[in-house]
């Protein structure tokens, strides 16, 4: 019995060898035909058709115990991009962004593959034989679950899973997974669920006769067949939009609150700063070392969701409020930028935008890139912006140096060890609006609700305590100028 099944394996082995000889000779022939006609735009047919193994991606651990006990749960992720633009480095940076956000979203991530294509196919993402490919990668693995490095139409989902035979999730889901699970507050928990229902819409599916058409009216249809002339999907799609329009009058509800905190500040005249930013930059860390606010810091994507606003003050004593707003990412969904948009409005209303960015990132550029896109969505470009590059102390110097050549209003920082902070508060200080009214008052020690408002809203320039009162040399807005010029020498 041994050596019957040792022979039928040599049987398939040869003939699995005899398949390959002859795709090899056929690559050989097509390539000796084409030769002498391709243009520079073509891809190389052997690039063009492999599925490129993405080294290093895998997170799987090596101890037995432990690897067991992550199985129970821990989906186990294979991950699959398309690669049309750009060198293969970007395309191996962008999946093992894809990497850092599946292991975020809590899975196993087994393996990792790239297809070279001119674009992505319009069926089944990687084309019909590289799906196959990709079934028999998802076998061997064990995987559970494929996510693909892109966002994939409602038809290219349902074949790409007809055909993998596990469950298929594209980078959007991935995301909105994400902000699922690091939602906290009411408002962001509505935002995520909001999001979430906008892509789920045109993606229900649905099995066996529970979705078959009733007629509706009464004839013709027989037994069972007449009702209210609505499928069970549309039926479930008519509920998701009714959801919707409630979640949307729910966040326009508590908008009205947030802007009603900004424009108090706004009419007691304090400063804003924003720190936006791509993604575990760095920005709760730079909060939390500006103000001491004691927001959480952790090494995971999407650590922040909800906006936190602290007050701050510069060297020179003025006071102005800084903004942790949520991270962006590389095509992020804009499901999300549509549902965030009212947390976004930080980044618009401020005076200031601190940019973080991760200096010690492979590509910080292309981070750069993708926040000022969604930085342009919101209405937010003509804030000032200064780019902060973080990380400096595990930054390259000499990448540090060109990014700050190529940034002209930049400065580098470790919000870890304090590197770079006292001048960034300093540019800060240079930077925030100043008030437009210099007025020199003396102020009797009665009235010194004044004195306080002077120092809240306004620049003092010099403070000096006489007989007669409080002697202030101070920089402030008109409204406070005027309630300060019965004081000023002239009325005297």
């Amino acid at each position: 019995m041994t050596s019957s099944s040792s022979t039928s394996q040599d049987s398939e082995r040869f003939a699995h060898a005899l398949r390959a000889d002859a795709l090899m000779e056929e690559d050989v022939a097509w390539s000796h035909e084409i030769d002498g006609d391709r243009d520079g735009d073509q891809f190389d047919r052997s690039e063009r058709a492999a599925l490129r193994r993405v080294v290093g991606l895998s997170t799987e651990l090596e101890d037995v115990t432990e690897v067991e006990y992550r199985q129970l749960r821990l989906e186990r992720v294979v991950l699959v991009g398309v690669w049309t633009s750009g060198t293969a480095r970007d395309a191996e940076n962008s999946l093992a962004e894809l990497a850092a956000l599946a292991e975020t979203a809590g899975a196993l991530v087994l393996d990792g593959v790239i297809q070279r294509r001119d674009k992505p196919d319009a069926a089944t993402y990687i084309g019909s034989g590289k799906a196959n490919e990709l079934r028999d990668i998802v076998i061997e693995s064990g995987a559970d679950t494929v996510i693909c490095d892109g966002e994939l139409s409602p038809g290219q989902l349902i074949h790409l899973e007809d055909v993998v035979k596990v469950k298929v999730i594209d980078r959007t889901a991935l995301i909105l997974d994400i902000f699922a699970q690091h939602a906290k507050s009411r408002e962001g928990k509505a935002q995520v669920a909001l999001a979430q229902m906008q892509y789920m819409l045109p993606r229900l599916r649905g099995w066996g006769q529970s979705l078959s058409r009733q007629m509706g009216g009464g004839k013709g249809g027989g037994l069972a067949t007449r009702g209210p002339g609505e499928t069970k999907i549309e039926t479930d799609r008519r509920r998701i939009r009714e959801k919707m329009a409630k979640m949307r009058r729910e966040i326009a509800e508590m908008k009205t609150g947030r802007d009603v905190k900004r424009q108090e500040r706004r009419r007691n005249k304090v400063p804003s700063v924003a720190i936006a930013g791509y993604t575990n930059a760095g920005k709760s860390s730079l909060l939390n070392r500006l103000t001491g606010a004691g927001v959480l810091v952790e090494n995971a994507l999407f650590a922040t969701l909800d906006p936190t606003v602290r007050r701050a003050e510069t060297p020179s004593g003025r006071v102005y409020t800084l903004a942790d707003t949520v991270g962006f990412v590389r095509h992020l969904p804009h499901h999300l930028v549509e549902a965030f948009r009212s947390t976004m409005e930080e980044v618009g209303d401020s005076d200031l935008i601190l940019h973080v960015v991760d200096g010690s990132h492979p590509n910080p550029e292309e981070q750069l890139a993708a926040v000022r896109e969604v930085i342009r969505d919101v209405g937010a470009t003509g804030v000032p912006e200064i780019v902060v590059i973080n990380k400096a102390d595990a930054a390259d110097p000499l990448e540090l140096q060109r990014l700050m050549r190529v940034e002209k209003r930049s400065i580098a920082v470790s919000a870890r060890t304090g590197q770079g902070i006292d001048e960034l508060l300093a540019l800060i200080d240079a930077e925030l609006p100043r008030p437009a009214v210099e007025v020199e008052a003396l102020i009797p020690y009665t009235h010194g609700k004044l004195v306080a408002r002077a120092h809240a809203e306004g620049e003092v320039i010099s403070e000096e305590h006489t007989a007669e009162g409080t002697l202030l040399k101070v920089r402030v807005h008109e409204e406070l100028a005027s309630d300060l010029a019965p004081y000023t020498p002239a009325a005297a």
